[in-house]
């Protein structure tokens, strides 16, 4: 999912830059920087745009100098440091504005323009802008060559929150102020026959925001070989950080699958399945798990796997209220990794805007041996086919922050075990597997230890359940359902379940896609 530059370098380089703010209208009068000449600026303009450029054929981009930015690699791309008297300041103070400078991984470069009073004005590059050691490839671009994207700092500049830098993807540190997975404006064929598309931002309008409650404006008209559009975020740092966002979508071209409010994560394995760690960290990912909320007011969390085949799961629904790939495991001695901290990782949070209709939300997982790739895709993908001509407007909310920003009343899954089904002591069967899943929280906190009629409701799409329990566990305040699946052959085997006690549902939906490994290989 990413390109020859692997997410661990790109998250390193991340926090590689620091810069200090000055008042934009410094900018113009005294600093470095220079703008061209003021024009109107407003979304319905950038929308209209989009839509006649989906009626022309497309143009793709033109990459200068790609030689002599092939000499840039990681190692020199993190050399050349945005200064700190260039700082954009668009927002009174809020959130200061650094740039990034092309390189091998990221050769198309980007419009920047700052917004004020319905003007915009574009920024025009400049070598001077960058600190670049004496002897640096990028000395030798052209003097116009652009840039490859920006991140937004905090007031104080000591941290950066977000970066754009490729495509159509987008990061933020979220409430933890650690850099981990990615959303990005539309997925255009994940998991399809065909290559995947890769829309790309070609424009940022940065300007100060519509309301208390964010801190900046950002305005990105993208395009691609099928399709064109506009996106819009007001964003802001609360803690958590906020991004209520705008879009309107115009099909160049038929598309079979699109996906809108697209997430990208990783995950390599976790405490659910020992048999396929080959890592000495006790567990490796970004995100544990997708949540979803319905519209029918259901709550579902589905571990996430890192298959041997790519596998795609579709969760339809109708106006979902909301879905997300979550990190929920907090717990460093969990991962044990001090140079990236996985326990710090953000969640991140799809909340709709109005209805989306009927449509699915659709999990793709894609088989990794590495902690270097983004492997994970959760989309909604509306139930209506993107054709050539058609026009959609989506708006949304997402946040990211360390818990769900709507925890749910009932109780949540807090751990997915798996080992050896059958009894300890006794003769155990080759094709039986033991789950053991613990809810905590919500409905399921308040019960005394001693609360009789809880009951684990389970349904597998194939083979035979067995030994099903629920039972208080005795440290804490969680819930515990254990259960065998007797299962031949390694199809995968879909469960489902939650708890309940006289008709009241206490928990949300487990839903597991288990994927059986072969009968000699199965626990320990």
């Amino acid at each position: 999912m990413t390109s020859a530059m692997t997410r661990r370098e790109i998250l390193a380089g991340l926090t590689a830059l620091g810069v200090v703010r000055l008042p934009a209208s410094a900018h113009a009068a005294d600093g470095p920087l220079q703008f061209e000449a003021a024009r109107p600026f407003s979304f319905e303009a950038l929308a209209d745009n989009a839509r006649r450029l989906a009626a022309a054929p497309y143009v793709p981009p033109q990459v200068r100098g790609g030689g002599i930015l092939d000499r840039i690699d990681f190692d020199t791309h993190w050399k050349i440091k945005y200064r700190a008297e260039a700082t954009l300041d668009v927002a009174g103070g809020k959130a200061p504005v650094g740039l990034f400078h092309l390189g091998r991984y990221f050769q198309v470069p980007v419009n920047i323009h700052v917004v004020e009073d319905g003007q915009s004005r574009k920024l025009v590059y400049d070598e001077a802008l960058f600190d670049m050691p004496s002897d640096s490839p990028a000395r030798d671009l052209p003097h116009d060559v652009g840039f490859a994207g920006f991140r937004v700092m905090e007031p104080n500049a000591q941290a950066d929150w977000l970066a754009f830098l490729g495509g159509c993807y987008f990061r933020s540190a979220g409430e933890l102020n650690q850099y981990g997975l990615s959303a990005r404006a539309v997925a255009v064929d994940v998991a399809m026959p065909t290559p995947e598309e890769f829309p790309r931002f070609t424009d940022f309008y940065l300007g100060p925001p519509s309301s208390p409650e964010h801190d900046l404006s950002i305005t990105c008209p993208l395009d691609s070989q099928r399709m064109t559009g506009v996106v819009k975020m007001e964003v802001g740092k609360r803690g958590r950080v906020i991004m209520d966002i705008q879009t309107r979508f115009f099909a160049r071209a038929d598309i079979d699958r699109v996906g809108l409010g697209a997430l990208t994560s990783m995950f390599w394995y976790s405490e659910t399945d020992r048999d396929r760690r080959i890592d000495w960290r006790p567990e490796v990912h970004d995100s544990d798990g997708l949540a979803i909320w319905t519209g029918a007011g259901e709550r579902i969390w589905r571990p996430l796997n890192n298959p041997a085949r790519v596998i795609t799961s579709s969760f339809a629904d109708r106006d979902p209220k909301g879905f997300g790939l979550m990190q929920r495991d907090r717990d460093f001695s969990n991962y044990e990794d001090d140079g990236v901290f996985y326990d710090r990782r953000p969640s991140l949070w799809v909340e709709p805007k109005g209805g989306w209709g009927a449509g699915s939300v659709q999990l793709v997982e894609i088989p990794t041996d590495d902690e270097i790739h983004d492997n994970i895709v959760a989309t909604w993908v509306p139930e209506k086919p993107f054709r050539r001509g058609d026009e959609i407007a989506l708006d949304y909310r997402l946040t990211w922050s360390k818990d769900d920003p709507y925890p749910p009343e009932v109780a949540t899954v807090s751990a997915t075990r798996m080992g050896r089904g059958g009894i300890p002591g006794q003769p155990r069967p080759a094709d039986a597997s033991k789950f053991a899943v613990d809810f905590d929280g919500g409905k399921v906190a308040a019960l005394a230890r001693d609360t009789s009629g809880v009951e684990a409701v389970v349904t597998a799409s194939r083979g035979t359940l067995s030994r099903i329990d629920a039972y208080s566990v005795k440290v804490g305040t969680a819930w515990r359902s254990t259960f065998d699946l007797t299962a031949d052959g390694t199809e995968p085997v879909d469960l489902r379940l939650y708890l309940v006690r006289n008709g009241e549902v206490l928990t949300e939906t487990w839903l597991c896609q288990y994927l059986p490994l072969p009968a000699d290989r199965r626990g320990a």
